[in-house]
């Protein structure tokens, strides 16, 4: 009886927070909630322990999550309004040439989008597909999809990017082996999905590049140089952090390993690059100290509702677990074999087909995953290779829900069929890689 009614309470959770996304056009965030309440109703959890829940999730899950991506999101609003990234997207085209021109761009995007959101980065580099397309006269998607591939693809799988932090957090993964194994999954899939599949669309759909799109930047670039030591400075101590804390360096320290912990967690490599980007990006390039405070504070926005849904899916999470609803639904993968990974990648493939929002497939798929390890004795590896799983279901079939799919429409000057052929096929090819790749790593590790 009690099983029933766990599965009854799973199963009605995630039903009304589909409805409530997609009949309703409720925000997620207020969605995930009362989904949250009905699984704790319907598993028998009383008014007080709801409540309690909803704190819990809350706040062990924002007590990382809204420092960091608050960090992250400054740190690209100003390496955008200073032109960084477009010095990145001029450097590659340069020394990549016009023939090699889609490898640099699948490079670009992958760099610029580790500190600015996709959809800012890929409008900023608009203008610069619609100049190679009208210099070749080749088709516009043999530069949008390797561009569009290297933004997906650091988007979902490489912090600071919100998407993986949350689910890293979440799940209890750490950031130094997410962005390692991140790399790792998205270099093959940045050549299948991007290169390979943008080569051969391109030889289906021609595409001209349509009017020009005004776009604001500063005359005068950063260097290319600051611009990527700037931008790899925070991953560095990240990944330095991690490493060191492995005994890998053979460092005895106690002194010095306490200095790499502390400069090399998230929240202190983030403010040391926020620094340096409100130094070499702002003053030294002419912004006054007013201007970069409306810069930062514009940026917290877009910043603000990502950071409340992944608290939410946080609350979700700790409603499954406080119920028992995760454990049940772990034992019954455990007696039917079925691989948490698979599950992992489907459950936010599900959840991304149906409302469109990789975000919140990512933090409703950890939601669900969660419970399910907390006895399976994974390793760091494993837990950064879950994460990715999770990345890569949430990325698949992007199509009329997504607002991506109408961005890169509306700006390729595409139809809504080609829009399918390309982007959405590409997003898919993307998922299955990154799935695939993963999964050998989680395999051998």
């Amino acid at each position: 009886m009690i099983e029933t009614n766990l599965i009854l309470a799973v199963v009605s959770g995630i039903t009304v927070l589909l409805f409530l996304i997609l009949k309703l056009r409720i925000h997620a965030f207020l969605a995930l909630l009362i989904g949250s309440i009905t699984v704790g109703l319907i598993a028998g959890l009383d008014a007080k322990g709801i409540i309690d829940t909803i704190q819990e999730g809350m706040g062990s899950t924002l007590g990382f999550v809204a420092t960091v991506v608050g960090l992250g999101a400054m740190f690209g609003a100003i390496l955008e309004a200073s032109g960084g990234a477009k010095t990145i997207a001029d450097f590659m085209v340069s020394k990549f040439g016009l023939k090699k021109a889609p490898a640099a761009m699948v490079i670009s995007g992958f760099l610029i989008a580790i500190p600015v959101f996709f959809d800012v980065a890929f409008i900023i580099l608009v203008p610069m597909i619609y100049a190679l397309q009208r210099k070749t006269g080749k088709s516009l998607l043999l530069y949008a999809i390797p561009l569009l591939a290297g933004l997906a693809i650091t988007h979902a799988f490489i912090p600071p990017t919100p998407g993986p932090i949350a689910v890293a957090d979440i799940i209890g993964a750490d950031l130094g082996w997410v962005i390692l194994v991140g790399f790792l999954a998205g270099i093959p899939t940045a050549l299948i999905a991007g290169l390979l599949f943008g080569k051969a669309i391109a030889k289906k759909i021609f595409v001209a590049a349509p009017d020009e799109v005004e776009h604001a930047v500063p005359e005068a670039l950063p260097p290319i140089g600051q611009t990527l030591w700037i931008i790899a400075f925070p991953i560095v101590l990240i990944l330095l952090n991690t490493i060191a804390s492995t005994g890998a360096f053979g460092i005895s320290s106690p002194i010095v390993l306490k200095t790499i912990a502390l400069v090399g967690h998230p929240f202190s490599a983030l403010i040391i690059a926020n620094i340096l980007a409100w130094y070499f990006f702002g003053l030294r390039r002419g912004f006054t100290k007013a201007q970069l405070f409306d810069i930062s504070t514009k940026s917290l926005a877009p910043a603000g509702t990502i950071i409340l849904l992944t608290g939410a899916g946080g609350v979700f999470k700790q409603v499954l677990t406080n119920t028992g609803a995760g454990e049940l639904l772990a034992t019954s993968l455990s007696n039917a074999g079925f691989p948490i990974l698979a599950f992992a990648f489907i459950s936010a493939a599900i959840v991304r087909i149906v409302q469109g929002s990789s975000t919140v497939a990512m933090i409703t798929a950890a939601g669900l995953v969660s419970p399910l390890l907390i006895n399976a004795s994974l390793n760091p590896i494993e837990l950064a290779c879950m994460v990715i799983a999770i990345a890569s279901g949430a990325s698949i079939f992007s199509h009329v829900n997504d607002s991506g799919f109408w961005l890169v429409g509306q700006y390729l000057g595409i139809t809504e069929k080609q829009t399918f052929k390309s982007w959405t096929v590409m997003t898919t090819i993307l998922a299955i890689t990154g799935m695939a790749t993963v999964s050998i790593l989680y395999i051998f590790v």
